[in-house]
């Protein structure tokens, strides 16, 4: 073999094997930046935190984290994109679909990281599971069939149910799809929704006079940012009007909700850390395959029974993976 011929084989084996790219890394500490749609860090966001630790990433020693979070407010996202593109940051994780998106129309070259989402196919973000292609992979949930299981466990809860709110917010295209799921799902039950639209905090409280004065005997939410970022306040709100409620992640109940079923989101952001670790090591997300979560948790709180006079049923609460007494 000609000597020029093996230099170039060679180059090309390190530069798949990421060589060039730890060789660049080396001497810099590596900057993540992480954008969230939510008000403030939750427990998912310190499992994240503490597979890199597992990892041997150490937050302020090995490695910086642009922490920052949108409060609900989806404007806020495009400008803490463009600040991370202005801080060089090595990868971008972008929990939740919005947050992915606003990164993708704003950087093609830096890689992003979902930490959680919708189908990221259907959304424009990766050509598929498979072979993401492009500068996104990741980890998302595309657990639609979750929403029929809430209108479920809501029936068992509560006796002779028929007459359901929901909380959602019609911002985006894939909430107002969600919640035309919600409908079929609620037909096949015999039960009867009544819309409750949001498009911000200060919308809330009306939102649940409409439900008390309609006599709604139920309460489910749909994600989104303005609903994400104000469990606490839904909750209060819920038990105020001694509404049974049910949410897709288990911070709901932890704010004082009733129930809640759907993805171990921890999981998945520890998973979502597994990503960061092999781009940092020179793997192209295109070369990552997006993952699907598969892990899911039902949790009930009899303290919040309780505050509205419920009996959660035996058969209910035996299938729960977690009861907070």
């Amino acid at each position: 073999m000609d000597r020029r011929v093996f230099l170039l084989a060679v180059a090309d084996f390190l530069l798949a094997t990421g060589y060039f790219a730890k060789a660049q890394q080396a001497g810099k500490i590596p900057r993540i930046g992480y954008l969230a749609g939510r008000s403030s860090p939750e427990p998912r966001d310190e499992a994240f935190r503490q597979r890199l630790r597992d990892l041997g990433y150490i937050e302020g020693k090995n490695i910086v984290i642009e922490w920052r979070w949108a409060q609900g407010k989806i404007e806020l996202l495009p400008g803490f994109v463009a600040e991370m593109i202005r801080l060089n940051v090595d990868v971008i994780v972008a929990t939740g679909t919005p947050a992915a998106q606003r990164a993708k129309e704003a950087t093609g070259t830096i890689p992003i990281v979902i930490a959680t989402g919708d189908d990221p196919v259907e959304m424009g973000l990766v050509a598929s599971l498979a072979h993401p292609s492009g500068n996104v992979t990741g980890v998302t949930t595309m657990a639609t069939e979750l929403r029929g299981k809430m209108l479920e466990l809501l029936k068992e809860v509560v006796p002779r149910l028929t007459r359901v709110a929901v909380l959602w917010s019609p911002v985006d295209r894939r909430f107002v799809r969600n919640f035309r799921e919600l409908e079929v799902d609620a037909r096949s039950l015999t039960l009867r929704l009544q819309s409750l639209e949001v498009r911000g905090p200060d919308e809330l409280e009306n939102a649940f006079r409409a439900a008390s004065k309609e006599r709604a005997q139920a309460l489910i939410m749909l994600r989104a940012p303005v609903i994400n970022a104000h469990l606490k306040r839904i909750a209060d709100l819920a038990a105020k009007n001694r509404l049974p409620s049910i949410h897709d992640d288990g911070v709901f109940v932890e704010a004082g909700g009733l129930m809640s079923y759907g993805t171990d989101f921890p999981y998945l952001y520890r998973r979502a850390a597994v990503y960061v670790d092999k781009i940092l090591k020179g793997t192209r997300p295109s070369d990552l395959p997006v993952e699907r979560g598969h892990k899911f948790e039902f949790i009930v709180s009899l303290i919040a029974a309780n505050q509205i006079g419920l009996t959660v049923p035996p058969n209910v609460l035996v299938r729960a993976d977690k009861v907070i007494r």
